[in-house]
């Protein structure tokens, strides 16, 4: 693999939901300006890793984390650690586009208020500068005031990309996003995924391999809390070492 700076690395990490052990040891490395691809079937773990790397299993009752997961090789799971700062640095879109039930303007303005932004101006410019970054400015920039709920499947969660972004993250976590989605809004998430890049680690779960395959530089196969092989997404789909990859790739199982 060409040199690139690694972002984001895990160590050893296994994660349970009370007495059930979901991930074993996951060891990888998330470079900067890379997508990276999580495939495998349901419940192999993949999204419950993704929800590691900003804390958002904190939520659920009962899960606990052991190993590492490092940030800029400090770990996020430190005691005392301040996660929602933590959460405005690792942005993360879901699988279905839940857009607050507020104006578009306000939907993205919310995470720069709740970070104590107050200066209306700043506001005003990094509500424009998130939707040009989410590829939704052209076509929002006259109804700013209206409800985001007014806007397509599509829209809405490009207008989610856009508020993950407006915090300015250095990493961007995407869970399906593209599963409730026609094939043009499907396309429209994926050039915009190839754009942001530039600036951001992507980290992006997703059940198509044809996706996985066109958006990511790297791609990791799970299987049942395990961390099968991960590669060069070109190459592990061409030429995978393991015949458990194999199999999931060809469509054996899974």
């Amino acid at each position: 693999m060409e040199e690139t700076t690694i972002k984001m690395r895990s160590q050893d990490l296994d994660f349970y939901y009370s007495d059930f052990k979901a991930l074993h040891g996951i060891s990888m490395e998330f470079g900067l300006n890379r997508v990276t691809a999580l495939i495998g079937p349901s419940g192999c773990g993949k999204s419950t890793f993704l929800r590691c790397m900003n804390r958002m299993n904190d939520l659920i009752p009962g899960t606990r984390v052991d190993g590492q997961l490092l940030l800029d090789d400090h770990n996020i799971y430190t005691p005392g650690l301040d996660v929602v700062k933590l959460r405005s640095r690792i942005g993360m879109v879901f699988q279905k586009p839940n857009p607050f039930p507020k104006s578009i303007f306000e939907n993205i303005a919310y995470g720069l208020r709740v970070n104590g932004i107050k200066d209306k101006g700043h506001i005003q410019a990094r509500v424009e500068e998130s939707l040009q970054q989410g590829a939704l400015w052209n076509e929002v920039k006259d109804r700013l005031h209206e409800s985001a709920l007014g806007l397509s499947g599509g829209q809405q969660q490009r207008l989610c990309i856009a508020r993950a972004l407006a915090v300015d993250p250095e990493v961007l976590l995407m869970d399906e996003p593209c599963s409730a989605l026609d094939p043009i809004a499907t396309q429209k998430i994926e050039e915009l995924i190839d754009q942001l890049k530039e600036n951001l680690t992507i980290i992006i779960v997703t059940h198509n391999m044809q996706q996985a395959a066109r958006v990511s530089e790297i791609t990791a196969f799970f299987y049942l809390g395990k961390l099968i092989e991960v590669g060069k997404t070109k190459s592990l789909f061409t030429r995978p070492k393991l015949k458990q990859t194999e199999d999931y790739i060809t469509g054996r199982f899974g």
